[in-house]
């Protein structure tokens, strides 16, 4: 068997119970080189069969294991075998499910704290941050007030007697705290010794491996037919091009519409990395024009969104029209794109974010999909781009909105608040990566604000448009705070954008954080 077909051999389940932190766990054991798959608590038993792994790990949740309903693992999950780690809610729910006691705490803990490991286990190892302490992360309400037969207590908080448990010989262990954060110093290692050490798994999942097994499947799966990508110059796109043009060399033509709504001189960036250097074939559909008549005269942020939308997908359909025999599209659909879209039994549904990609073709263009990073998270994704060659700028940028510039122009977009706003936010751009915020920040870019402000240009005044500036710091995108940016640089940033672009007079900071604002202005 070659390394192609056993990188995703050695594999762990995570089983949902609701925390907002389940996907880092995924991520944090893939960071380990071991293969995880999460699905919602209520997977069948037949599916957990089938998914074959080598140890499962419950999730946190917001739920109290000692109310009606609340969830409960599959009883298989104790059965298989295979090793189990319980993570705060997958702590008690396992806890009640093997005979032990759950009841509500009377000090809740949430944040910081440190536990004494009181037992060695194969968990813990030689684990520590100081003498037989970790530092970890808590978050819950309830606790385990009596252990299952044959579990041991392993560590504890002066509230939470019961912080780390383990039976050695089922191989079941649980934790109150969440080793997924980055709070938790030792986590990473802990999760380590749970795959490696607990479960026996190798470290077979890399970017090297994972390049290799996807060039081989997307060989297998396209053959000799064509395959039709819209590229955008986004994380997503870039590294399905780099990786499809590897597999499948002058079978991919990519389609790159640029809507006279991207940033300045993108265009031409985007065509000189992947048909210039990469020598990749990129059809680019220069429709500046035809998106700024559809917006003319719209206000509304919703309908704009829709404007973009429906002539991106008209102009790419026109496009794929005038290419013979093409079979396949491709999509940059990624993991937690899956995941939001997956259902479970108790209806917990989501809808799928589609604004990445290329939905509501026409029916004369009924291609078959390709999405070789539909199980990859967005890290994962940049790893991969940086071992195919694509730039850190590129991998490593901001986000930056699917209708682009047409929400961070307020109000009517026309082609001359786009090119001053281009401007402006590459000025912003310049002096944060100069400065070293750049990857200090999670998101920056400036807003265009449709409103005149007085000013004053040597012996005259003039009225002249207003520039905002946004940066936020997140995690996340679900809470944000607005970047403390050093004075002297907003200083240095404000100056220049008012001496270099003669249109604008004002500059100001947004100082308003997620919640009560949103990250974007529209």
């Amino acid at each position: 068997m070659t390394t192609n077909t056993q990188i995703t051999e050695d594999r762990i389940l995570i089983l949902d119970f609701g925390s907002q932190y389940s996907q880092l766990i995924a991520r944090r054991v893939r960071e380990s080189g071991v293969y995880s798959e999460m699905f919602a608590y209520d997977m069948s038993e037949e599916d957990i069969r089938a998914f074959n792994p080598n140890g499962i790990i419950l999730s946190g949740g917001p739920e109290s294991v000692h109310e009606e309903g609340s969830p409960r693992a599959p009883e298989i999950v104790f059965k298989l075998g295979v090793p189990v780690l319980g993570i705060c809610y997958g702590l008690q729910t396992m806890s009640a499910q093997l005979g032990g006691k759950v009841e509500p705490g009377t000090v809740h803990e949430f944040g910081y704290a440190e536990v004494d490991i009181k037992v060695r286990d194969g968990l813990i190892g030689d684990l520590e941050d100081s003498a037989d302490k970790l530092k970890v992360w808590m978050s819950h309400g309830d606790k385990v007030t009596q252990i299952p037969e044959g579990f041991q207590i392993t560590a504890s908080t002066p509230s939470c007697p019961v912080a780390m448990v383990s039976d050695e010989k089922r191989r079941f262990y649980g934790i109150q705290f969440h080793p997924e954060v980055t709070h938790t110093s030792k986590g990473k290692e802990l999760l380590s010794n749970f795959v490696h050490n607990i479960c026996g798994c190798r470290s077979l999942w890399n970017s090297e491996n994972i390049i290799d097994l996807r060039v081989q499947q997307l060989r297998e799966q396209i053959g000799d037919e064509k395959v039709l990508l819209g590229l955008s110059g986004g994380v997503d796109s870039s590294v399905v091009a780099a990786l499809l043009h590897r597999a499948i060399g002058d079978q991919l033509t990519c389609v790159f519409v640029d809507n006279g709504l991207l940033r300045l001189n993108e265009g031409d960036q985007v065509m000189d990395m992947f048909a210039k250097n990469m020598g990749i074939r990129v059809i680019r559909a220069d429709a500046e024009n035809r998106f700024l008549s559809a917006l003319a005269g719209e206000v509304d942020p919703e309908k704009k969104r829709k404007i973009i939308g429906r002539e991106f997908i008209e102009v790419f359909a026109e496009e794929a029209r005038k290419l013979d025999g093409v079979k396949f599209l491709a999509q940059g659909t990624i993991y937690p794109d899956v995941i939001e879209s997956a259902a479970s039994k108790q209806g917990k549904a989501h809808v799928i974010k589609s604004h990445h990609n290329v939905g509501g073709l026409p029916e004369d263009l009924a291609f078959e999909l390709v999405e070789p990073l539909r199980d990859l998270f967005k890290d994962e994704v940049r790893k991969l781009g940086t071992t195919l060659g694509l730039p850190h700028e590129m991998l490593y940028r901001h986000p930056f909105p699917g209708p682009g510039l047409g929400v961070r122009i307020l109000g009517e977009v026309k082609k001359e608040y786009a090119d001053i706003l281009r401007l402006a936010d590459d000025i912003f751009m310049q002096e944060l990566r100069a400065s070293g915020w750049y990857d200090k920040t999670a998101q920056a870019f400036a807003v265009f604000q449709p409103v005149k402000s007085v000013g004053v240009v040597g012996d005259g005044r003039r009225y002249a448009w207003v520039i905002a500036l946004r940066a936020v710091e997140t995690v996340d995108f679900m809470t944000a705070r607005f970047a403390h940016l050093p004075y002297e640089l907003v200083d240095k940033i404000s100056t220049r954008i008012m001496n270099e672009i003669a249109e604008v007079s004002r500059v100001v900071y947004d100082v308003s954080s997620k919640p009560p604002a949103t990250i974007e202005w529209e």
